[in-house]
């Protein structure tokens, strides 16, 4: 089992930033690629960005530019650089891992652009 708990949501105005924390414990051995999901009410989930155990990343073209992620394999921690935020930014956010036997999920963050 994996467990993976996020932090870091709030309330920022448009032109902030914020930083999500993804921790994960249990089973880790598995996790390879680790993402960050988010989902706009009304809206289906989408990708925003993934991260390889070696650093390799990939965002979604929303986000270039603005996001950043980042993980540290010694603390078994994930992280969501957002800056320039906007209010179309503005959902709940998941952090995942896929593994061979399935797709580990957080609970999610709350995050609202607005002024």
């Amino acid at each position: 089992q994996v467990q993976l708990v996020e932090s870091g949501g709030g309330l920022v105005q448009p032109g902030g930033s914020l930083r999500l924390s993804c921790a994960a414990s249990g089973n880790i051995v598995s996790i390879y690629t680790m993402g960050w999901y988010r989902q706009a009410p009304g809206k289906q989930r989408e990708l925003v960005a993934t991260i390889t155990s070696r650093g390799s990343t990939n965002y979604a073209d929303s986000v270039k530019g603005r996001f950043t992620v980042s993980r540290s394999n010694a603390k078994n921690t994930m992280y969501l650089q957002m800056n320039s935020l906007k209010p179309e930014d503005t959902a709940v956010y998941y952090c995942n891992a896929p593994t061979i036997a399935t797709d580990y999920w957080g609970q999610g963050t709350q995050v609202t652009v607005s002024s």
